[in-house]
This record gives C-alpha cells, sequence and structure tokens, in this order.
C-alpha cells in the first residue's frame, strides 16, 4: 500500500473523530482477505470518501478508490488521489472509458477496488440505492475478481447533497450534534454463478443482483427507517428515473409528501 494512502487514512480517521461518531461491523471475510476484491458501496452524501476512508483504516484494509476527475485536478487532492493509486473516473467525458480497464488491469494484479455503482450520489425519494450502472459487473466479469457490498448510513446527517455550499454551517452543525455514521462490510460476497446469456444481459442481471446486496447489507443499518430516513436532507432532489424495487416490496408510487419528509416527522436538517 503507497505510503500516501497510508497517510491519508490516517487525515480521514482524523476528520471524521469530531464530525461524528463512526461505527464499523462486519469484516472482509476471511478468504477474501489479500485477494483481488471488489467493495461496492452505496452513495448518499458527499462525505462518504471521507467516512469510506476513515472505516477502511480501521478495517484495515486499502483498497484504490475509483473517484470523480475533479478530485485528481484539485490542488492537494489531485496529486495525494495519484500518488495512492486511486482511479480516475471521468464520467460524462470520452476518456469516461478509460476507467474499466485501469480497475480491470488493478484487480488482475491482486489490488481491492472500491467503486460506487450508481456512478453519483443516489437521488432515490427514499434514500436506497438507485439504479446502478454496469461498469461493476463488467469489472467481475473481466477480472473474475467476486464483489462484496459495503453499506453506509448516516453521512449524510454530517454534510447533505448539497455540500460545498454553505460548508461552514453544515460542519459547525456536525461539531455540535456529532451524529452517528455507520459503516457495514458484507458478510459474503454476492452470488454472480446464476448470471447467464448475452454479454449485454448478463451485465444488467449481475448489477441487479449487486445492488440487491447492497440493499440486503444497507437494511441492517436502517432499522426502524425502512421507508424514510429519521433524518431528512432537505437539498437533496428527487429523481425518480432510476428508482428501482426492492426485495419484497413492488416499484413504489410516488410518496404524497415531499422527498425526505414522512407522516412520521423525520429530523430535518437545519
Amino acid at each position: 500500500m503507497p505510503l500516501t494512502w497510508r497517510l491519508m487514512m490516517l487525515i480521514g480517521r482524523l476528520l471524521v473523530l469530531p464530525l461524528c461518531r463512526l461505527r464499523v461491523t462486519g469484516n472482509i471475510p476471511e478468504p477474501l482477505q489479500g485477494r483481488a476484491l471488489i467493495l461496492a458501496a452505496n452513495h448518499i452524501s458527499p462525505f462518504d470518501p471521507i467516512v469510506m476512508t476513515a472505516a477502511c483504516h480501521i478495517a484495515g484494509i486499502g483498497p484504490r478508490i475509483m473517484a470523480t476527475g475533479g478530485l485528481f485536478d484539485a490542488p492537494i487532492a489531485g496529486p495525494a488521489m495519484r500518488a495512492a493509486g486511486h482511479i480516475r473516473v471521468d464520467r460524462g467525458k470520452d476518456t469516461a472509458a478509460d476507467a474499466l480497464p485501469a480497475a480491470v488491469q488493478a484487480l488482475t494484479d491482486g489490488a481491492m477496488v472500491l467503486v460506487y455503482p450508481e456512478g453519483r450520489i443516489g437521488l432515490d425519494p427514499w434514500m436506497w440505492p438507485e439504479r446502478g450502472k454496469t461498469g461493476v459487473a463488467r469489472m467481475a466479469a473481466m477480472s473474475g475478481a467476486p464483489v462484496l457490498p459495503v453499506a453506509q448510513w448516516g453521512a449524510h446527517a454530517v454534510l447533505p447533497y448539497e455540500a460545498p455550499t454553505h460548508m461552514l454551517r453544515w460542519i459547525l452543525r456536525a461539531l455540535r450534534h456529532r451524529p452517528v455514521v455507520h459503516v457495514r462490510f458484507g458478510d459474503t460476497p454476492i452470488d454472480l454463478t446464476t448470471v447467464t446469456g448475452t454479454p449485454g444481459a448478463q451485465a444488467m442481471k449481475a448489477t441487479r443482483l449487486i445492488m440487491e446486496g447492497i440493499d440486503a447489507t444497507l437494511a441492517q443499518l436502517r432499522d426502524g427507517e425502512m421507508e424514510q430516513p429519521r433524518i431528512a436532507d432537505p437539498t437533496r432532489p428527487a429523481d425518480y428515473t432510476r428508482v428501482r424495487p426492492r426485495p419484497g416490496r413492488e416499484l413504489p408510487a410516488r410518496p404524497t409528501v415531499k422527498p425526505g419528509e414522512s407522516t412520521t416527522s423525520p429530523t430535518r436538517l437545519t
């Protein structure tokens, strides 16, 4: 693991300490330790990368992260991201396709890679993972690496969707309340052995299974708030085009309350 990445993880843990109470549960299953592995996580807040960096430090792992190209262009973060060996993803650009072979090569070399299958901060009104992109499924098929689901919950109570807008306001609020943030590593890799069909069909089916695996892991962190989060993020827009059904529930109708609100009156970030 590059020294720069070790330092970044330590800094991430120090940054998280005053802003929230981080709870990390689950472990990388022993058969998967020290080998190529894809960590597929949900994405709910701009604070997620820092949370995951700290969680990885606690878990004793150092995955290479697939991150938006903007981070690599930043004056300080950019050189650090490159020195740490992270993988650039230029979403919406011609160079976006370069991320997949780079990730596959990292996995072929035996690395662990962390990726957000949604490809953005999810905009599901209920804050469940939205429909994923097929990149993770293709990475798994091309490299043969297993996919382990990772769930995180509560980071939106630290930094909401609109951050870095009003950043000082949100940081002061987090310092005052120190909300609990959870990260859970899944118990078992997602079984993709049943996926058959054409390459395109396989990628779609595998993506569905991956998102369902993240759902199942996240459900363990959302006890008592399965339909609506207790803490609402009023800055988060709702996008119904990528809402997906979850096991045991049909595709939901649009809620009669505003996104982030519910009849149980969730706490709103202010």
